[in-house]
């Protein structure tokens, strides 16, 4: 390759990188125009966190990670956003409490989006300019950080809407596609060998590296989500009375908690409602059963005769799939039936839901973190939680693949997180 072709690759690389800046700052910004400025500073539980914060925190990346960097003589727009919009960086610095961020009344939100203009204004300017491989791998860093962000901004006004009585809606319900009754069927792999992980071109996050190979016995993935309505059947079936099928931390959390049924259900008289991003209704039992916890999609699992899939048996199934499906772009931000009525292949594996795993979120082989505060990223959460795949309705589908690991406490519910289920053969 000559000179010239390798600078036109590279002016076109950053011109890329700059058009993807543009888009994903634009969209978080798209995501948050339904909200009021009350809405927007509300912290409704400690795991939330104020649309506000997520439009500054966002951008604090760019300006801590990039323009920082580069500019050691900048001037920050704010000093003190330093430690307000820190999330949990420990070698930046001290940051304000997580629990707190709801009583950041100031500074306001026209602030935050000043904020968010100074910034977009100095990583444009930036990027006009070559930059170097190393800043563009952080660059795409913090793009995919901004996609997780989204994801919570839609997923933590949910629940802050349901905490108001009102049950508001964030938007219009948008027209169901068009489904077909669709038959749970297993689609058998052998047993053998596999590599997992990534390995190749592209981003991915450090805890999807190194690839590496693991023995897998034959087993069948069930060939679509579980729906709402056979989740049903198990509530019918006293499955929230039935302490057999739960695991004991599973068992104490459904009696310590009060659970009846998943997350944003409500019964009324003898019909279950629950609440969506465009407010109340009924519930559809065609739908793919939605934000329930692990020790619920573990529960139900046992109570079917199936059992949640490992994610290298999630990961073998998916990798040869097209990343297709119902995901934030559709705005239509719940799950929706699958629209085939047959097919030899698993179906709804992107979108719709985060599909719990029973793996535990640990280090591959081989896994080294970064070096530096990007290498608290991830590393630092490996206990306690568990892996889940496939992104949701309300994932960018430019941010999803099939190596991606999600990872949430095994009592989380406030997610779009479902199920789907494995057999043994």
């Amino acid at each position: 390759m000559s000179i010239d072709q390798q600078t036109s690759r590279a002016a076109s690389a950053e011109q890329t990188l700059a058009a993807r800046y543009h888009e994903i700052r634009s969209l978080t910004e798209q995501l948050c125009a339904p909200l009021s400025g009350e809405d927007c500073v509300v912290q409704s539980m400690p795991d939330a966190s104020p649309a506000k914060w997520h439009l500054a925190h966002t951008t604090w990346f760019f300006e801590t990670f990039v323009l920082s960097r580069a500019f050691p003589d900048r001037q920050s727009f704010d000093p003190q956003y330093q430690y307000l919009f820190n999330s949990y960086y420990n070698e930046i610095g001290d940051r304000h409490p997580r629990p707190k961020r709801g009583l950041l009344t100031r500074p306001s939100i026209d602030e935050i989006y000043e904020y968010r203009t100074s910034v977009d204004h100095s990583m444009r300017e930036f990027l006009k300019s070559p930059v170097s491989g190393d800043t563009q791998n952080i660059i795409e860093t913090g793009l995919h950080h901004e996609q997780q962000h989204q994801e919570l901004i839609l997923t933590d006004v949910k629940h802050l809407f349901w905490c108001n009585p009102l049950r508001p809606a964030y938007c219009s319900a948008v027209t169901k596609p068009t489904s077909q009754t669709v038959s749970m069927k297993w689609v058998a792999y052998p047993k053998g060998m596999w590599s997992i992980g990534h390995a190749v071109e592209g981003f991915c996050f450090d805890h999807e590296l190194p690839q590496h190979r693991v023995f897998v016995n034959s087993f069948a993935l069930g060939s679509r989500l579980v729906s709402t309505g056979e989740y049903l059947s198990f509530l019918d079936d006293g499955g929230y009375r039935r302490p057999e099928f739960w695991l004991s931390d599973g068992w104490d959390t459904v009696q310590s908690k009060g659970w009846q049924a998943p997350f944003y259900w409500e019964q009324r008289g003898k019909e279950w409602w629950l609440l969506t991003l465009s407010g109340m209704r009924k519930i559809d039992e065609s739908d793919p059963v939605c934000h329930v916890s692990f020790y619920e999609a573990d529960a139900y699992a046992r109570w079917s005769g199936a059992r949640l899939p490992t994610e290298a048996e999630w990961e073998i199934t998916a990798r040869e799939m097209p990343v297709d499906g119902n995901f934030v772009e559709a705005g239509r931000f719940h799950p929706a039936p699958p629209t085939a009525a047959s097919s030899s292949s698993p179906l709804q594996l992107f979108g719709d839901v985060w599909e719990w795993t029973a793996s535990p979120y640990t280090a591959y082989p081989g896994y080294q973190p970064p070096a530096g505060a990007l290498g608290e990223y991830n590393g630092k959460f490996m206990c306690n939680q568990i892996v889940l795949r496939g992104g949701s309705c309300a994932t960018s589908q430019t941010h999803i693949r099939a190596t991606y690991r999600n990872f949430f406490k095994p009592d989380a519910r406030w997610q779009f997180s479902g199920i789907r289920l494995v057999r043994d053969v």
